[in-house]
């Protein structure tokens, strides 16, 4: 005897949250985790400790596990891109880039990615003018540290991906002349073989 077996299907949640959504949730993770913590210890660090000799070297490393963070591994992982920089003998700096196409990316990745890399320098410099007008210049020191890592990050993936679509733009523009002459001379060899079969 059989009985009726009922299975209940749960449908999709439209509303993910973005770890679900993204290709690399752990990186995404630690791409967000770095900044946090760098912005909470910089707003509530007095709400721990009066020492801003402490507050200021744990900013100052959060920071530049996060300039690191975001330069080798989350950039690569998230929209598939690397910069660096090298100086040569004669001392000039040259910019280098890796990267693979744009399209192939997450798109909640590469939007998380994108617009927390262009927020992130915006959100200290506001806090720069803040301490500015506040004269409260020990932490300008903090935030001036910040906004030169942010701003180099911003810098070089802005310029990896202007690099990375004129090349895969420009491979995709020269492919089409490619496909256009393999297709011409196919035609062309077919033609030939076929008139002076015909024409025997």
């Amino acid at each position: 005897m059989q009985g009726n077996m009922s299975v209940s299907v749960q449908p999709d949640n439209p509303q993910q949250n973005i770890f679900n959504k993204s290709s690399h949730p752990l990186a995404l993770l630690f791409y967000l985790l770095f900044k946090i913590i760098s912005l909470s210890l910089y707003l509530m660090g007095n709400f721990f400790t009066s020492s801003f000799v402490l507050i200021f070297v744990c900013c100052i490393l959060a920071l530049a596990f996060d300039f690191w963070t975001v330069k080798n591994v989350s950039g690569r992982y998230l929209v598939g891109m690397r910069w660096w920089s090298e100086v040569d003998d004669l001392g000039h700096n040259h910019w280098l880039f890796e990267s693979r196409d744009p399209s192939l990316a997450n798109t909640s990745d590469s939007y998380i990615f994108w617009t927390m890399l262009y927020a992130t320098p915006i959100i200290w410099l506001f806090f720069a003018i803040f301490a500015l007008f506040s004269l409260k210049f020990q932490w300008l020191l903090i935030v001036i540290i910040a906004i030169v890592l942010n701003y180099a990050n911003y810098l070089g993936y802005s310029k990896c991906d202007a690099d990375a679509k004129a090349k895969f733009n420009s491979s995709d523009a020269t492919s089409q002349p490619g496909q256009f002459m393999n297709s011409l001379m196919t035609n062309f060899v077919t033609s030939s073989l076929t008139n002076r079969f015909f024409n025997r």
